[in-house]
This record gives structure tokens, C-alpha cells and sequence, in this order.
């Protein structure tokens, strides 16, 4: 008799599917920028020449500008967006469910370009002032983000970057009057923003008063502070109020390359420190044990604490080590910019460097590029109007405002920080 009974077969392999996440954010803004394009080349059309300087006359090489026609120009510029938005929708549609990010760039750089043409018609743009009025106004959004990137790295929100900008700017400038020595100034600059963030956590971290909190109480105190012994103590005496500025050192070679070499490479000695720190700081949080602990202690302390970490320790001298950043970019107006002290000089850059932190994501390198994109559109409100450019006033006023508000809320949206970030740790 023939068994008919059979073997039960071999169960097949489970296949895991992954749902696909489309993202259409980044299309979106595309297209609408894409729109404001059309509308500058069709809608509102500049006629005449543009044209981009592109050299000084202190340059070793000299450029030849560049003149394009306005309208012909953002035209055709306005096209190529559209094309590059559609392209983002058919990546995001029938694609990896988001948009390349080579496309962002080519679109940012295109409508960048768009825009300069459509807002310098008959002007002259001068290119290296531009950019080194970036540069300029970017370094204490720079060295602000780095000091912001760290605390919120550690787990503590510093909402007091403002406040360490300011008070290493008024201690730069008061020591370094009284010594003559910008080194000397920019080491009390140092010591001035570590004394803000000494109380922010020692505060936040031993008292375990909320973070926020605390930071917007220490914005407000130093301003109180600074302002008193402004008109009580610099004003008296001029004396105490005139640094020795550090002066411009030019790198042989770096700095004759043409439009980059005035930009980067001719420049003082806090900004060669600025590219320095954010090399160090990069290096350190990801290259490093010190980094795997900090980021280790902002993530999950206590996990961090299981295996021998001090937690304490380790947010409360981060914390004060990324006041001391902070502290090089207020230095960097009272020992480089400017070359005294003011009250509240700082203009909210603490503020916009926070901003920077969020849109970088809390990397160095980005939050660096944000803060030359923010220092960017702060600059190009001035160029613009220095030209006399037809952009309303009122606009470019609020344009590197505006700038920020897009960044951190349009193309951000929900983005995660460290999980611990703002939260007191008590050990059990």
C-alpha cells in the first residue's frame, strides 16, 4: 500500500517589507521658489545689465567682470527651477521616497544667482565684499553654534548663548584695553563666557532648575550687567574702552587666489582660530573617547552612568568648555569688528546662533553652514542697499530673519535632538 502521506513543506522565507516614506517637503519648497523665479524673470522683470565684480584693487590676479543680460538671464535661470522642482517630485514619486540633495544644492546656487541678477539690475555687485561681509558676520554665529552644538550634545539646552557672546565681548574689551594686549583680551573673553555658563550649570545641572529657565534669566542679567558697567565704568574712562584690535595677517600664497584667497585667507587671527575650532570640534565629538562620552551622556545618561561615567561632571565642564567657545565669538566684535565695547552689540546673534544649532542639526559642520547662510543674508540686505538696489527697504530688513524662521521651521520640520537634552539627571 502506497503512503500517500505527504511532507509538510518547507516554510517559505518570511520577506520583510519595508514601508517606503515619501517625503514631499523638499519639493515643495522647490516649487515655490521655482514660482518666486518665474514671477521675477515674467511677472516683474528687471531689464538692463548685471554685473559681478569679481576682484578688488588689492588683488594680486585681477578678474575681468561679468556682465549678463538681466531679464535673458533669470529667464532662463527661471526655467531650469522649474525643471529641477519637477525632477524632485518624480524622485519623491517613482524614486527613494526623497528628493536628492544634489538637487537642493543646484537649485539654491541657481536661484541664488537668479535672485542677485534680478535684484543688481544696471548695479554693479561687488562679489569679494560680499563675501567677506559674510564671513565677517558670520564668525561669532560660527563660534556660537559650536559652543551651542556641545551643551545640547552634554544634555543641556543653552538658551544663554546670547548672554555668553555679550559678556565675553564686554570682558575682551575691558582687559584688553587694561593690558594692551588683544591676547590678554581675548583669553578674558574666554574666561568671561565660561563664567555665563558656570551659572547656567551650575544651576541646571546641581539645582535642577528648568533650563530654559535659566538661560533666558542669564540673557537678561548680563544685558542688566554689561549696560551698568558700560555707562558706569567705560564711559568715565574712554581708556578702558579701546582695545588693541588683532590685526589682519594675510597667508603667503592662500591669500592672492582669486574671490576665495581675500575671503578666507586674509583674515585675523580669530577667524584662522574659527576654522580651527570647527575642525577640533568635529574631530572631538565623533573621532574621540571624550566625544563618545559627551554624546554618550546627552543621549542616555543613565546607561552612561551604568558603565562608570560621571554624568555630572561630565555636562557641568562641557557646559562651561562651550561657554569659553562662545566667549571667542564676542571677542571676536570688541578685538576685530568693531574695536570697542557697546551696549547690546550682540544684536540677538545668540539667538540666530541657536537657530543655527536646530537647522545643523546638532553637527558642527552644518550648524557652521547655517551660520553662513544666516551671516549671508544678513550681509546681502546691506550690499543690496548699498547699490541701491529696487528691493523694497522693508524686505531686505527682514530678510535674514525671515531666512532663519524658513530654515529652522520650513526645512527642518520635526527634527530630533539629543534625547536627554533638557532633562535634569538624578541619579537613583
Amino acid at each position: 500500500m502506497t503512503d500517500t502521506t505527504q511532507a509538510p513543506a518547507a516554510s517559505a522565507p518570511i520577506v520583510h517589507e519595508k514601508a517606503l516614506i515619501r517625503s514631499w517637503k523638499a519639493p515643495i519648497a522647490l516649487a515655490v521658489f521655482a514660482v518666486v523665479g518665474l514671477l521675477m524673470a515674467f511677472v516683474f522683470p528687471n531689464d538692463g545689465e548685471t554685473t559681478f565684480r569679481l576682484s578688488t584693487e588689492a588683488d594680486a590676479i585681477q578678474l575681468a567682470p561679468v556682465v549678463v543680460p538681466t531679464q535673458l538671464t533669470v529667464a532662463i535661470t527661471a526655467i531650469l527651477l522649474v525643471l529641477l522642482a519637477l525632477a524632485a517630485f518624480a524622485f519623491v514619486r517613482f524614486g527613494g521616497g526623497r528628493a536628492p540633495l544634489w538637487i537642493s544644492i543646484v537649485f539654491a546656487v541657481l536661484f541664488l544667482f537668479a535672485f542677485l541678477t534680478w535684484a543688481a539690475a544696471d548695479k554693479t555687485l561687488p562679489v569679494p565684499g560680499l563675501l567677506v561681509g559674510t564671513l565677517a558676520l558670520s564668525v561669532p554665529l560660527i563660534f556660537g553654534a559650536l559652543g551651542g552644538v556641545i551643551s545640547e550634545r552634554v544634555g543641556v539646552v543653552n538658551i544663554a548663548i546670547e548672554g555668553q557672546l555679550l559678556f565675553g565681548a564686554f570682558s575682551a574689551a575691558l582687559i584688553g584695553s587694561a593690558t594692551g594686549n588683544p591676547i590678554v583680551g581675548l583669553l578674558a573673553a574666554m574666561i568671561g563666557g565660561m563664567l555665563v555658563s558656570f551659572v547656567l550649570a551650575a544651576f541646571s545641572i546641581k539645582y535642577l532648575v528648568d533650563q530654559v529657565i535659566v538661560g533666558v534669566v542669564l540673557n537678561v542679567l548680563v544685558v542688566g550687567l554689561t549696560s551698568f558697567f558700560y555707562s558706569k565704568v567705560l564711559v568715565p574712562d574712554p581708556t578702558l574702552n579701546a582695545p588693541v584690535k588683532f590685526p589682519i595677517m594675510p597667508i603667503p600664497l592662500l591669500s592672492d587666489i582669486p574671490i576665495l584667497g581675500p575671503v578666507l585667507f586674509r583674515q585675523t587671527a580669530i577667524v584662522y582660530l574659527m576654522y580651527i575650532a570647527v575642525f577640533l570640534v568635529w574631530f572631538g565629538l565623533y573621532k574621540t573617547r571624550w566625544g563618545l562620552r559627551l554624546r554618550s551622556v546627552g543621549e542616555h545618561p543613565t546607561a552612561a552612568d551604568t558603565v562608570g561615567i560621571n554624568v555630572t561632571g561630565t555636562r557641568f565642564w562641557n557646559v562651561s568648555l562651550a561657554g569659553a567657545i562662545v566667549g571667542v565669538g564676542g571677542a571676536y566684535y570688541t578685538l576685530d569688528v568693531v574695536g570697542q565695547f557697546g551696549k547690546e552689540m550682540t544684536n540677538g546673534a545668540g539667538f540666530i546662533a541657536l537657530a543655527a544649532v536646530i537647522f545643523g542639526r546638532w553637527d558642527p559642520i552644518r550648524a557652521t553652514l547655517a551660520g553662513l547662510l544666516f551671516g549671508f543674508a544678513t550681509n546681502l540686505q546691506s550690499v543690496l542697499g548699498i547699490i541701491g538696489s529696487p528691493v523694497p527697504s522693508d524686505f531686505m530688513l527682514m530678510l535674514p530673519y525671515l531666512v532663519t524662521i524658513f530654515a529652522v521651521a520650513g526645512l527642518v520640520g520635526i527634527s530630533r535632538g539629543p534625547a536627554a537634552s533638557g532633562k535634569p539627571y538624578i541619579k537613583s
